[in-house]
């Protein structure tokens, strides 16, 4: 074995491979960094908790960033006002993409942040979210086309 496969094969392993990724993901979901971050650990917790009886860490750990950002959203109904973070306020288009995506639901978010952020593909949509293959092709649809209309509706 490799070492990357072996520490993947560890708690710690997974930690450090995933941490910032996972962060990234649930920050694009939510909308906020320091949001992210405790969805992040909250679901960390929850793994090392049943680390030694999970098949599949990675999975269990994504699915559980993913529901704690949607159980977010719904309690929070609506993405509240942040300050850009450093390096969208210094790249206007980063900016003007990320305030964008903001004003989708946040089903419609997270199928596009999977998608292209995470690079996950239908499947591991479709089983993160809770729905059919089909559904996650038609979010993905429905999703980039409200995104486009809204960036036009920027450009005007």
């Amino acid at each position: 074995m490799s070492g990357d496969q072996v520490n993947r094969t560890t708690f710690v392993g997974l930690y450090q491979d995933q941490f910032a990724q996972m962060v990234r993901v649930a920050w694009l979901i939510v909308g906020s960094a320091a949001l992210a971050e405790d969805i992040v650990q909250d679901a960390f917790l929850r793994v090392s908790a049943r680390y030694d009886t999970i098949g599949r860490p990675e999975a269990y750990l994504r699915t559980a960033v993913v529901n704690g950002c949607r159980n977010e959203l719904r309690r929070l109904r609506r993405l509240s006002a942040q300050p850009l973070p450093e390096e969208l306020a210094e790249d206007p288009e980063l900016a003007t993409i990320f305030d964008a995506l903001g004003s989708l639901k946040g089903r419609h978010r997270a199928v596009l942040v999977l998608r292209y952020v995470d690079d996950r593909s239908d499947e591991d949509i479709a089983d993160l979210l809770g729905v059919r293959r089909s559904t996650v092709r038609s979010l993905v649809r429905r999703s980039l086309a409200s995104l486009r209309e809204t960036l036009e509706q920027e450009d005007r």
